[in-house]
């Protein structure tokens, strides 16, 4: 499709994605707010490793930050990156978020140092960068390379300190796992040539 019909689609397309990442955003400093309220009450929600009770807190443990500061810090990038992934299309984006959130939460569950405690939504981060850095390539649209590229270019630094062992108080085996999981969702959800000609 091309001309007037085309641009009201990408239109819609955009305004949708907006839509979405906003109202994510919201819920998550709505439950931050009811967090706090509690007494940290839902702090419990993390992902404690290898316990066989918490591994129905893989999905919830996405969504739970210890503090407004955490919450803050993967609020910016999540917005974005959640974006310009929902670009493609809001049922693939909601896929590849599913993966994501599911193969980080039990690689955190079942890798990381007995006796703590992961939440929050920067190991999502993470994949959907991975996600982003690879797709266009996959698929072999020159719009998703760029878009890699750039992302590459404002994040990359910051990605890669996410990554170090070093670091205290941060999961960098989330980080991690998020990462390899967003590389495996842009193979996994690839969209058909047919589909991309029309979405490039």
């Amino acid at each position: 499709m091309s001309g007037v019909g085309a641009g009201w689609s990408r239109g819609g397309r955009a305004l949708a994605a907006g839509k979405l990442m906003l109202a994510w955003i919201a819920l998550l400093w709505l439950l931050e707010v009811v967090d706090v309220l509690s007494g940290h009450e839902l702090d419990g929600l993390g992902v404690t490793p290898r316990a066989p009770s918490e591994l129905v807190d893989i999905v919830p443990s996405a969504f739970i930050h210890f503090g407004f500061a955490h919450l803050a810090a993967n609020t910016v990038p999540l917005l974005v990156l959640g974006f310009l992934a929902a670009l493609s299309g809001l049922r693939r984006f909601l896929l590849v978020c599913a993966l994501i959130v599911i193969v980080d939460g039990l690689g955190v569950w079942l890798i990381s140092p007995a006796h703590t405690n992961t939440a929050g939504a920067s190991g999502l981060i993470f994949g959907l960068f991975g996600f982003l850095l690879v797709s266009g390539f996959v698929e072999r649209r020159p719009w998703g390379v760029l878009v890699g590229i750039l992302i590459a270019a404002v994040w990359g630094g910051s990605i890669l300190a996410g990554l170090a062992p070093t670091q205290t108080g941060v999961s960098w085996q989330g980080h991690l796992l998020g990462l390899l999981a967003g590389v495996a969702a842009a193979f996994v959800f690839r969209r058909p040539a047919a589909n991309r000609a029309l979405a490039s």
